[in-house]
């Protein structure tokens, strides 16, 4: 079952560093997995844990949310803010049977080898764990 499965990923990613490391990822041509859809945001600290619960309850088999690093945050404390929910949100994600589904990396605009690591491991922990219990068959 699982060596068929391809889990949908969402990936938020924060306009000033993360994003940039995606493109530049790209660019470098660094490969690893196409399962991710990126969604850019300002901040990671405006990525909003109604999006997260939307994005699983709508069938995403896990979601991604990429910032900057601490202390390089463009709007000072919004990668802070983000840690704090994010971290939050996986404990309830534990509570409703979603745990490991959500994860929190600091990308900075430099590091597209980093984001395509990340990207990577996230895709296979993603694929160990199986579909979204809440996908509908």
């Amino acid at each position: 079952m699982t060596d068929e499965f391809e889990p949908n990923i969402l990936a938020f990613c924060c306009n000033w560093c993360s994003y940039a490391g995606a493109d530049l990822a790209g660019v470098s041509r660094f490969q690893y997995p196409p399962n991710i859809r990126i969604i850019r945001v300002m901040c990671s600290g405006r990525v909003e844990p109604a999006f997260i619960l939307e994005a699983l309850k709508d069938g995403a088999d896990g979601v991604l949310i990429t910032g900057c690093h601490i202390g390089d945050c463009h709007y000072i404390d919004g990668n802070r803010n983000a840690e704090v929910r994010i971290n939050n949100t996986i404990d309830a994600l534990k509570y409703l049977g979603l745990d490991g589904r959500l994860r929190l990396e600091w990308v900075s605009a430099s590091e597209g080898a980093r984001f395509a690591e990340v990207v990577s491991e996230f895709t296979e922990e993603i694929r160990k764990l199986g579909p979204n219990p809440l996908k509908e068959t």
